[in-house]
C-alpha cells in the first residue's frame, strides 16, 4: 500500500446517523475525507442495533447527528459513540447542526431540573467534542460553560447575510423579540444592514403578541425576520400581523433551526409571508442556506487540537 493511501486509511472519516446522510456528505466533501459505513436499526422491542461497517482503529471518526427530535436521535447517537470507541478509534467528535436541551438553563420553579446541564454532562461522557450552530444560549453565555469537552459554537450568521443581499431588494432585518436580538444583529452588521428590534408578549405556548415602535418609515424595504429557531412559529406569525398593520411589504421569514412544529410551517406560510428560508442544520422543505463550510471549519480546528486524556 503506497503512503497516500495508508495516511488516507488512518484519517478521519465521518459516520452519518439516520437522516443526516446529506448533510454529512457534504461535510465530508468540505474536509476532504470519506465517509464510513453503518447500521443503526430498532428492533421490534424498540431497542437500537448499532454495527460500523467501515474499520475505524486509530482513526479520528465525526458523528454527524442533528438534534431536533432529541429524545429519540441521542441514544443511537451515544451508542454509536460507544461502538466506535469499543473499535479502538483514536478520538470521536459529534457535529451536532442543531444542539438540542439549552432551553431549561435555570432552575425557574423548585423541583425543575436544569436538563441543559445534564444532558451536556451526559455528551461530554461519550465524545471528545461537539460541534454545533447557534445554539441557543441565554443565561449560559457559552457551551464551555456547560460542557466537559471542547465545544465550538459556530454561527450562520454571515450566510444568512449573504443570503439576503442575493435575493432580497432593500431589506430591513427584524429581530421579533429580544431573544432574537443577537441574531437579527450579526446578520445586519455582516452587511451593514438596518435593523429594528421587536418586543414579545407572551401569554402562553402559542399565545404570543408583539409590540413594535413605529414602522411607517421603512413602507420602502422588505421586511426580513431573522430568529435561530422556528419551532411553533407563533412569535413570527405575530409580527407578520404586525407588519401588515403598518402596511409594510410581505415579509421574508429566516429561522437558522427549522424545528417547525406540528402545522407550524404551514401557519407561517399562510400568514402572509413572502417567503419562509432556514439553514440545513435541520432538513427541511425551507432549506436554502448551506452551513457545509461553516461546520468544517469547525470541525478542522478541533481535529487539530490536542486530545484530552480520558480517565
Amino acid at each position: 500500500m503506497s503512503a497516500a493511501r495508508r495516511t488516507r486509511a488512518r484519517g478521519p472519516i465521518v459516520l452519518a446517523l439516520p437522516e443526516n446522510a446529506r448533510l454529512a456528505s457534504a461535510l465530508a466533501r468540505r474536509l476532504g475525507v470519506p465517509r464510513g459505513g453503518r447500521v443503526v436499526r430498532r428492533f421490534p422491542d424498540g431497542e437500537t442495533y448499532v454495527r460500523v461497517r467501515t474499520p475505524v482503529r486509530g482513526r479520528d471518526v465525526v458523528l454527524v447527528c442533528t438534534l431536533d427530535r432529541p429524545d429519540e436521535r441521542t441514544l443511537p447517537a451515544l451508542l454509536l459513540a460507544a461502538t466506535v470507541r469499543d473499535l479502538a478509534a483514536r478520538s470521536v467528535g459529534l457535529v451536532a447542526p442543531y444542539l438540542a436541551y439549552l432551553r431549561q438553563d435555570a432552575r425557574f420553579a423548585p423541583g425543575e431540573g436544569v436538563t441543559s446541564t445534564y444532558f451536556a454532562r451526559l455528551v461530554s461522557s461519550a465524545v471528545d467534542w461537539v460541534v454545533t450552530v447557534d445554539p441557543h444560549l441565554h443565561r449560559h453565555h457559552t457551551l464551555d460553560a456547560v460542557y466537559a469537552i471542547p465545544a465550538r459554537a459556530l454561527t450562520a450568521a454571515p450566510r444568512i447575510a449573504a443570503w439576503i443581499a442575493r435575493h432580497v431588494e432593500r431589506p430591513l432585518v427584524l429581530g421579533p423579540d429580544a431573544e432574537s436580538a443577537q441574531w437579527a444583529e450579526a446578520v445586519a452588521s455582516a452587511r451593514g444592514l438596518p435593523r429594528v428590534i421587536l418586543e414579545k408578549v407572551r401569554r402562553g405556548d402559542r399565545d404570543v403578541g408583539i409590540s413594535a415602535p413605529d414602522l411607517a418609515r421603512w413602507r420602502g424595504r422588505t421586511p426580513v425576520l431573522v430568529d435561530d429557531i422556528i419551532s411553533t412559529a407563533r412569535t413570527m406569525i405575530a409580527t407578520v400581523r404586525q407588519l401588515r398593520r403598518a402596511r409594510l411589504a410581505p415579509p421574508v421569514c429566516i429561522g437558522v433551526h427549522a424545528v417547525f412544529a406540528a402545522g407550524a410551517y404551514d401557519e407561517l406560510c399562510a400568514a402572509g409571508v413572502a417567503r419562509v428560508v432556514t439553514c440545513n442544520t435541520i432538513a427541511h422543505a425551507s432549506n436554502a442556506i448551506d452551513v457545509a463550510d461553516v461546520l468544517a471549519t469547525g470541525v478542522r480546528q478541533l481535529l487539530r487540537a490536542p486530545r484530552r486524556r480520558r480517565g
